[in-house]
């Protein structure tokens, strides 16, 4: 240990002689540590942000979603099918093996939505069914969701998100209060908690956001609200399967049955949240490694600086290396410097490159308002990775200095 603690000491010594020189080698290795950590920061954050948008969708359902076409191409199509439909949730209910039931989800158009206080623009309206708090994760903030005998009895009853309730409500409470939604009146019976994140896409599949979002139940929506008559009924219908349905071959039984109930016209698309889900942490496991291979040649340039000035100082320190020969030191002693003087500047740098590399990533949060994580694993990898970069590059001149000759090393010294 004192041969150790001894070594550093010298290394430190010999490195700060030369603090210009040594702190320009050791900008490369902090730029490089730095560029690392930014980059797979940026990556995990999105990586995360992924991962919670395709847990929206829910891993174990399949989410079959009506196709948006031009007026004139939707007459023709309808000449074939009449879209999603309760026809289409009873038979998968019925006949795809691994379902567990399916709930029912209709888009209402509104031109109008207003309360006794206020109004509120772009909000989105729809019906749903008593099974949709099943299928999609809610967070209720005050009241009840609505349940099935709202369902059966065509009940009048919406829930609100929190956005919906500060337009139309401000302070005051919402719950019991009514809204109107284009011509029907509706009584609030529960508001959704707020929501950070906003509408969102994953893979171009779009994951909306609860806080402008109005709740009916769907069978008042198809009974009491007009709809465009060419429209599919149903914009969207989630597919619950059972823990133990693989979600990939459902999937394709399930486009295989809406095929012959639609008679061969593809107007709608299914997406399986768990094939996202794979296929999004391939594409970041790629991302990871092409952007560690792109900042690692940064440490590479920073090893390349290190075996420079490590070449620099056996020649500087030709003589000083004779006399320790001289007076008993083994090749392996001068050899154990050199290479801890090389870690050293390695660690010094890498650290460095911690600091500038977590600052880097939460001002991307900040200032560019994209999510970054900065894991414990990315420190000790682009850190490890520094000091074997280091270590390495000062392999070659630790044995050449090992080498040298006393006799010529004091001869050339003199």
């Amino acid at each position: 240990m004192r041969r150790i603690l001894d070594a550093f000491g010298v290394a430190l010594s010999s490195l700060a002689e030369h603090k210009l020189r040594t702190t320009l080698t050791m900008l490369g290795m902090m730029f490089g540590v730095g560029a690392v950590i930014a980059m797979l920061s940026i990556g995990a954050g999105a990586e995360r942000e992924a991962m919670a948008l395709i847990e929206r969708l829910g891993t174990r359902n399949v989410v079959i979603r009506a196709k948006q076409y031009k007026p004139e191409e939707l007459a023709e199509i309808r000449k074939k099918s009449l879209g999603l439909s309760l026809r289409d949730v009873d038979a998968l209910q019925e006949a795809v093996p691994g379902v567990e039931y399916a709930a029912p989800k209709i888009e209402i158009e509104p031109y109008k939505i207003l309360s006794a206080t206020g109004k509120t623009e772009g909000a989105a309206v729809y019906g749903v069914s008593h099974r949709h708090k099943d299928v999609t994760p809610f967070a209720l903030a005050e009241g009840r969701l609505i349940d099935l005998a709202d369902e059966s009895h065509h009940g009048q009853v919406a829930v609100i998100g929190a956005g919906v309730r500060r337009d139309l409500f401000g302070a005051d409470p919402a719950i019991g209060k009514d809204i109107k939604v284009n011509d029907v009146w509706f009584e609030v019976i529960g508001v959704l908690a707020p929501e950070a994140n906003a509408a969102s896409a994953v893979q171009g599949i779009s994951v909306g956001s609860t806080e402008h979002e109005i709740y009916l139940p769907f069978t008042t929506a198809l009974r009491k609200l007009d709809r465009d008559p060419l429209k599919s009924p149903l914009g969207e219908i989630v597919v619950r399967l059972a823990p133990d349905a693989p979600a990939g071959e459902t999937g394709a039984v399930v486009g295989t049955l809406l095929d012959r109930l639609h008679s061969g016209a593809r107007d709608f698309e299914i997406v399986v949240p768990e094939a996202l889900l794979r296929h999004s942490r391939e594409t970041q496991r790629l991302f990871n490694l092409v952007m560690g291979l792109i900042a690692g040649i940064s440490l590479l340039v920073g090893g390349i600086g290190i075996m420079n000035i490590m070449l620099a100082t056996v020649l500087e320190q030709t003589r000083e290396i004779g006399v320790r020969r001289a007076v008993g030191a083994r090749r392996a002693d001068i050899r154990f410097q050199f290479l801890v003087t090389a870690f050293t500047l390695a660690m010094l740098g890498g650290l460095l490159g911690v600091t500038m590399g977590v600052a880097i990533a939460h001002a991307v949060a900040a200032y560019a308002d994209w999510p970054t994580v900065v894991t414990t694993w990315s420190i000790a990898l682009s850190l490890g990775v520094s000091v074997l970069v280091g270590v390495a590059s000062g392999l070659y001149p630790a044995v050449r200095a090992a080498r040298l000759d006393p006799i010529q090393a004091l001869n050339t010294g003199a």
